[in-house]
């Protein structure tokens, strides 16, 4: 049965509304431009709108994912999950740190990806009562998926940052001071990738000890466990270059969008082939 369309239809339409507005409040005008008077970071009712969609978009996940008698996952949901995780520990950054102009970076994604379980709900893949595991196994590879969205957003926020600063005569220079100093994006960023390696250790470790529960046979190498080890292995490779060889900017980039790709390959590429491609939703 599909579901009802409205709520994602809403939910997908605030975070459009917020994208707009961050839009022209911290990339379109130029800083000395900006409404006077305006702190940095997120003003009280811009935290309490976005807070609002975030609500409304976690409660649609509850009501799909765990309110039903059956897990129904696909890369739908787990699109769905990532991006509303990323969202969420954006708006927690927020609370301690400024980071005015990720808004328009990852807004936009969360507003494309909210409606799609409405169309593709995923398959029910097990009786989720009594499996905690499971859900243990499903919630430490979301939490890393949505660690490693914001990682990318400040390591792209970065190199976007760099090569404005290496352009004197760029209009873009007027608004760098709206955005965190590169410095402070760059601690936050190997602090992420450090706070994703580790929920992907606890996600191996979780799905190895475990296996009989969650799967119903013992461990067993799939497509699934090759492309979380490569996405921990990669992991692991940046921070030891990070460490060893002062790995920073573009080569960042390239990394961690190369381990967001071994997690989505392992959590939504065999699913999106099913459900969408092959019509076996």
């Amino acid at each position: 049965m599909v579901p009802d369309i409205l709520p994602y239809a809403v939910v997908s339409a605030g975070y459009a509304a917020l994208t707009l507005h961050f839009w022209n409040t911290r990339w379109r005008a130029p800083a000395a431009e900006a409404p006077s008077g305006r702190a940095p970071g997120l003003s009280a009712p811009e935290r309490a709108a976005l807070a609002a969609v975030l609500a409304l978009h976690g409660w649609l996940l509850y009501a799909d994912l765990l309110l039903a008698p059956e897990l129904h996952f696909g890369f739908a949901p787990a699109l769905s999950i990532t991006l509303w995780l990323g969202v969420a520990i954006y708006w927690v950054e927020s609370l301690f740190l400024h980071l005015d102009g990720f808004e328009p970076l990852i807004l936009p994604l969360a507003a494309l990806v909210v409606p799609l379980p409405a169309a593709f709900p995923g398959r029910a893949v097990i009786q989720h009562a009594g499996n905690p595991e499971l859900l243990l196994h499903i919630a430490f590879g979301m939490l890393a998926s949505g660690v490693l969205i914001i990682a990318i957003l400040h390591v792209a926020l970065m190199v976007f940052l760099e090569r404005q600063l290496h352009r004197p005569g760029s209009a873009a220079l007027k608004q760098l001071t709206a955005f965190p100093p590169l410095l402070t994006l760059e601690r936050l960023l190997f602090r992420m990738i450090a706070v994703a390696f580790g929920l992907f250790t606890l996600t191996l470790g979780v799905g190895i000890a475990f296996s009989e529960s969650i799967y119903g046979r013992a461990f067993r190498f799939d497509h699934k466990t090759l492309f979380s080890v490569l996405a921990w292995i990669t992991l692991a490779i940046l921070l030891f270059g990070r460490h060893a060889w002062g790995w920073r900017g573009r080569t960042a980039l390239r990394w961690v969008m190369a381990g967001f790709l071994f997690v989505m390959l392992a959590y939504v590429g065999k699913s999106l082939v099913l459900e969408v491609i092959l019509g076996r939703g």
